[in-house]
């Protein structure tokens, strides 16, 4: 009875009279959690969409990530509490807990953690660090499990953080300082020194062998919806639907003009990340399969196989 009210009251958001903003309703979070639902329903079909679910793997919304800087005593100033992430694919289980704590598999294949904008921004830092943004607090999580689980980022199949957006925001470069390898790195490692050393085997490890392997990916909503369309038309229709609504229901009320954070002299090459673009941002090139892609001889990569062999 009461899931029925529920369902009532969501209803209304599309009525001329709703009982909840209908903002509650049509906004990126219910988007992104139908469209993977979507996904994990058409696995086949919606392989080459980079949050679908693998075989044998899951998803999950609202997840939280364990930080390699939680709390060490008592009002420790450096440190930061678990990140939300809006969904996470990938071999995992819930709840170890008792609440949505992420933790890997010992043979997972996949992880992918998923972030859903319209209009607004990545998030800034955290209290006591106001530079470490959201994308590279994720990141920086996405190793801590992997830490944690003993899985070295080589083993995965699949390792990405994808952030799902309008098309238009993403042509504009409104991510684009963000969402690179070097600025991501830069801002890890300040955060790790501000440990004296108690975490640069952590930084090393696995934090390092992490950000050169995964993918950062921006997909845009749109690309997204016509995937769907094209296996299932009528499901594209109203995915369609859905999004222009909250595209209409979260737009902004002014226009800010957005300065170019890139502008001057260009950071020197980082060391960590030698054989790879610094700065490059992977577009999601839907149908496509994921291209098998030989890296560079990387010694660290090296160096966890002998470990792990």
């Amino acid at each position: 009875m009461l899931l029925d009210r529920i369902t009532s009251l969501l209803q209304s958001c599309d009525g001329n009279a709703p009982a909840l903003p209908p903002t509650m309703l049509y906004n990126e979070n219910w988007l992104l959690r139908l469209a993977i639902d979507w996904l994990a329903g058409h696995r086949d079909e919606a392989a080459g969409v980079p949050i679908t679910p693998m075989a044998a793997a899951t998803w999950f919304a609202e997840g939280w990530l364990p930080s390699a800087f939680l709390p060490r005593f008592r009002k420790d100033r450096l440190a930061e509490s678990w990140t939300h992430a809006d969904g996470v694919v990938g071999h995992f289980e819930t709840g170890n807990r008792g609440w949505s704590d992420i933790v890997l598999n010992p043979q997972a294949a996949q992880l992918v953690v998923v972030e859903g904008k319209m209009f607004s921004r990545l998030s800034a830092g955290v209290k006591n660090a106001p530079w470490y943004d959201q994308a590279a607090r994720t990141v920086a999580c996405m190793a801590e499990i992997l830490r944690r689980a003993d899985r070295h980022p080589i083993e995965l199949e699949h390792l990405s953080y994808v952030l799902v957006a309008p098309r238009k925001r993403i042509d504009e470069s409104v991510f684009a300082d963000e969402m690179t390898r070097g600025a991501i790195l830069r801002k890890v490692r300040r955060r790790v020194e501000d440990y004296a050393g108690t975490r640069d085997d952590w930084f090393r490890d696995w934090f390092v062998p992490a950000i050169r392997q995964l993918d950062l990916v921006c997909l845009a909503w749109e690309d997204l919806i016509e995937t769907i369309a094209f296996h299932d038309p009528a499901a594209g229709q109203e995915f369609d639907a859905f999004y222009n609504a909250c595209l209409f229901y979260n737009r902004p009320q002014a226009v800010t003009m957005l300065h170019d954070l890139r502008s001057g002299p260009a950071p020197d090459p980082e060391p960590e990340l030698e054989g790879l673009d610094h700065d490059a941002i992977v577009p999601a090139r839907l149908g496509d399969d994921r291209p098998d892609l030989p890296g560079p001889r990387d010694p660290i990569r090296d160096a966890a196989i002998r470990r792990k062999g």
